[in-house]
């Protein structure tokens, strides 16, 4: 008689991989606080909402965010920090805690200089006394 069922063997193609976000290099995470606002559609395309957070911690493929209260986030939103003139990086939800913390990945990497712009702005300790170089 089978009437056990089978046991699942470890093999290649069970495990759905995708380039970006399984095999891609993970960048160090930075601590940062600058503040920044979410953007994303409702009901459909008709009406676009903005939520503001803050940057808590941020690398060149995603960031740690940080919200005042919970609320139902989409999985594609765009995160906008106006005080290092950084408009509308696309993300992707990647998790959300219970402590009003969400993980989110870009969908693409950003530059350096845009990292140092962020810094430069940033309210953190350990970015006191980076300066912004125009000529870049």
């Amino acid at each position: 008689m089978r009437g056990a069922a089978p046991v699942m063997q470890r093999h290649f193609l069970n495990k759905e991989e995708s380039f970006m976000y399984d095999r891609e290099a993970n960048f160090p995470m930075e601590d940062t606080r600058n503040e920044a606002r979410i953007e994303y559609t409702e009901k459909g395309m008709t009406q676009l909402s903005s939520r503001r957070c803050e940057i808590i911690k941020l690398s060149k493929s995603g960031a740690v965010l940080s919200i005042l209260t919970q609320y139902q986030l989409p999985q594609n939103f765009y995160l906008d920090i106006p005080s290092a003139r950084i408009q509308m990086v696309g993300c992707l939800l990647k998790r959300v805690h219970a402590n009003n913390l969400i993980e989110a990945r870009f969908l693409r990497l950003l530059t350096d200089r845009d990292l140092n712009r962020i810094f430069v702005y940033s309210t953190h300790p350990n970015h006191r006394n980076r300066t912004l170089d125009i000529y870049r």
